[in-house]
């Protein structure tokens, strides 16, 4: 669901569009320049305009930094042994969400995958996506 845009003056947007030159991000220098107005806008009272300056920024630092700096999701067995750490889990703690201690422990040694049936267990168990497990 998207919210509904405010009404506004075209004048005022297009006088805020004039000074701040929203381009696409081609290097890390220009990035910079995008970042300053967005914490300039973030750390204040926006009206309509500002708002819409603002997402469009933001939108284009977001597509830059997706493409520069996009992050390999890891492996399921890493995944899950990184959130278990993240939230100071054991072993023990998720031998219910598996099904018995020799399960989890062949699955955390990488002796057994994990099954689409406990994947989506984990997720639960986890509150974050299933593609994570599989």
């Amino acid at each position: 669901m998207t919210a509904v845009p405010k009404k506004i003056n075209r004048q005022k947007y297009g006088q805020l569009l004039q000074e701040t030159l929203p381009r696409v991000i081609r290097n890390d220098k220009e990035l910079e320049a995008m970042l300053e107005i967005v914490n300039r806008l973030i750390s204040k009272k926006r009206g309509p305009e500002e708002d819409e300056l603002f997402l469009l920024v933001s939108s284009l630092v977001e597509t830059y930094e997706n493409e520069q700096y996009a992050i390999e999701p890891l492996p399921p067995l890493e995944f899950l042994k990184q959130i278990m750490a993240d939230r100071k889990l054991k072993q023990k703690d998720i031998v219910p969400v598996l099904g018995s201690q020799g399960i989890t422990s062949e699955v955390l040694n990488g002796k057994r995958e994990i099954s689409k049936t406990q994947a989506r267990r984990l997720a639960d168990f986890f509150n974050v996506s299933v593609e994570h497990f599989i």
